[in-house]
């Protein structure tokens, strides 16, 4: 047998865990002691996510957002779109990103990077007030 690794939901660290109203962020990324690359699933009930919040980037992780259901609204610096079910977005590592669900259904995504090379808490930045009023 190869060197493999199996993770269920229960294994996923659980990002949101400490808010349930807002859905799930499970990361396996350590439940599969991955070496290089990073893996989340996003449960997003209806009106949630960032929307009204802050923005943020990482300087040394690209990220691709899989949409597998739902429809989510991405902002991306300055710019705001839908995306729906079976849609990438790939977003360098100097956008500021965030993400949230308007639509009145649940959405799922999938995000997938490279695993950060350095502390997250030093290469992760943030922006405040990121999404328009209104």
């Amino acid at each position: 047998m190869g060197d493999y690794a199996v993770a269920t939901r229960d294994d996923a660290t659980d990002w949101m865990a400490e808010y349930p109203a807002f859905g799930e962020m499970r990361s396996y990324t350590d439940a599969l002691g991955c070496d290089a690359v990073a893996f989340t699933w996003r449960r997003m009930p209806p009106d949630t996510g960032g929307k009204g919040s802050y923005g943020h980037r990482h300087k040394d992780q690209e990220e691709i957002y899989f949409v597998v259901r739902g429809t989510v609204q991405f902002k991306l610096g300055d710019d705001v779109f839908e995306a729906g079910p079976h849609t990438a977005v790939r977003v360098p590592t100097d956008v500021f990103r965030s993400v949230h669900n308007d639509g009145p259904d649940e959405a799922e995504l999938i995000i997938c990077s490279p695993k950060a090379i350095t502390d997250e808490a030093k290469t992760e930045k943030t922006e405040t007030d990121f999404w328009p009023a209104g």
